[in-house]
This record gives structure tokens, C-alpha cells and sequence, in this order.
């Protein structure tokens, strides 16, 4: 597996038509891709902090991770990241993602994360109107993580 560059606009297409259960994030700061034998396999997009209170200007937020299910691929994705962040002058400790509570949690945690907060679920029309668009996932308990 190797990194490749990608634009946001194909990484959202990507996620779009790709992802089990949210759309691509509105807004991004830059994307990468992971390749495996000439195919894009999974793309990675990092953005500022969605929530406000975590918006310091240092602070990163992993707002997409999706693949194909290639086999490492997501925390091949997390991992690169983290470097990218860091390459660009943000502080990696700082940087944020979330899951569902249902979700294990594996990828991140091969690549360094842990579990900071357990985070209520939001109610549909609450995360609606903070999105300012349509989210196909149904609400679910969230977890947000973070490197140590």
C-alpha cells in the first residue's frame, strides 16, 4: 500500500459513494489517498475541528476515514494523516476523530488513538441543522478520540 496524493473533490466522490453510512464532510483542509496495486483503495479527509471549543488554529479533526476494506487500510489512512498534520505545522496531539459507539475503534487504536469522551447521540434534525445538510446515518452514541 502506498500513499498518493488526491484532491478534496475526489476524496468526497469517493466517500460519497463509498461510505456505509455518512455523506463527505462539507469542508476540508486536505485529503489523501491509499493505493493498493494501481487501485484507490480508501481516502483520508482532515479538517479544523467541527466543534467550535476545539477550534484553537493548532487543532486538526479527522472528519472521514473510508475505504474499500482493504486490510489496513484505514489505520494505513490514520497513521499518514497524523504525519500530514504534522508535516503542516498543526500540533498531531491535538488532533480529533470520531466513531460510533458501535464501531471498535481498531484502525484508531493501531494507529496510536484512544478513547477521550463517550458522547451522547444527537437527534437528526440537531445534527441536520448544525450540518446544514441531509446525514443518512441514524443518531448513534459517539466516541471522540485522541492521541496521547
Amino acid at each position: 500500500m502506498r500513499l498518493v496524493p488526491i484532491s478534496i473533490a475526489e476524496a468526497k466522490r469517493y466517500v460519497n459513494h463509498h461510505h456505509r453510512h455518512v455523506r463527505a464532510p462539507q469542508g476540508a483542509l486536505f485529503a489523501i489517498g491509499a493505493e493498493k496495486d494501481g487501485e484507490l483503495v480508501g481516502v483520508a479527509i482532515v479538517g479544523r475541528p467541527v466543534a467550535a471549543g476545539l477550534q484553537d488554529g493548532y487543532s486538526c479533526e479527522i472528519t472521514r476515514v473510508c475505504t474499500d476494506g482493504t486490510r489496513n487500510a484505514c489505520s494505513f489512512l490514520y497513521g499518514r494523516a497524523q504525519r500530514a498534520i504534522a508535516a503542516l505545522g498543526y500540533d498531531p496531539a491535538r488532533t480529533k476523530t470520531y466513531t460510533r459507539q458501535d464501531e471498535s475503534g481498531a484502525s484508531l487504536k493501531a494507529a496510536g488513538f484512544v478513547q477521550e469522551a463517550l458522547l451522547p447521540a444527537r437527534s437528526h434534525a440537531e445534527a441536520n441543522v448544525k450540518r446544514k445538510r441531509f446525514d443518512r446515518s441514524e443518531p448513534a452514541p459517539r466516541v471522540r478520540w485522541g492521541v496521547p
